[in-house]
């Protein structure tokens, strides 16, 4: 699996430009980018075939050292809150093999990363600040329609996650 850093990512991690991926297969790669909310430091992730979209919010120091780890736990949380089977997200980390950071997936990809950020700043009355899972904003920006590189017209992330979670056999 592959997770693309966004060059303000990059700065603030105080990383050397990874390489390019290799990932021909969209459905393993995700798209990271740090933003701010309510002046928290916080992770956007973004699947770059379906933009789903999941927010760890007040990201600590300590957890940004970790970001494979940081992330695993957050798209666990996030797909298992939107009622897809532990199962399921197991056998995806199954076929994306081991984690590794690279640069975005394209101008497409982040382009459609700057849309879900918008969807999450025009939605953060869902914000729980008590918690760094965002299940009820990652829900609202997951239902909203969208575009995305995996499929053609206006759909919503977690639609599209289920179908392509759905493809390994496992039921949501």
């Amino acid at each position: 699996m592959e997770l693309g850093l966004t060059f303000p990512l990059q700065r603030f991690l105080k990383v050397k430009t990874p390489d390019y991926g290799m990932e021909a297969d969209r459905r393993f790669c995700w798209d990271l980018h740090g933003i701010d909310l309510r002046g928290r430091k916080c992770l956007l992730a973004v699947h770059c075939y379906s933009r789903y979209t999941f927010v760890r919010f007040d990201v600590t120091p300590f957890q940004w050292t970790d970001l494979p780890g940081l992330f695993r736990e957050g798209l666990l949380d996030s797909l298992i809150a939107a009622g897809f089977a532990g199962t399921q997200v197991e056998d995806y980390w199954e076929q994306a093999g081991g984690i590794e950071i690279t640069r975005t997936h394209g101008r497409r990809e982040v382009a459609f990363l700057n849309r879900a950020w918008e969807d999450v700043l025009a939605l953060d009355l869902c914000l729980d600040t008590a918690s760094q899972a965002q299940p009820l904003l990652d829900h609202a920006v997951n239902t909203r329609p969208s575009r995305c590189v995996g499929f053609k017209g206006l759909g919503t992330g977690l639609e599209r996650m289920a179908a392509m979670l759905n493809q390994w056999g496992g039921s949501c």
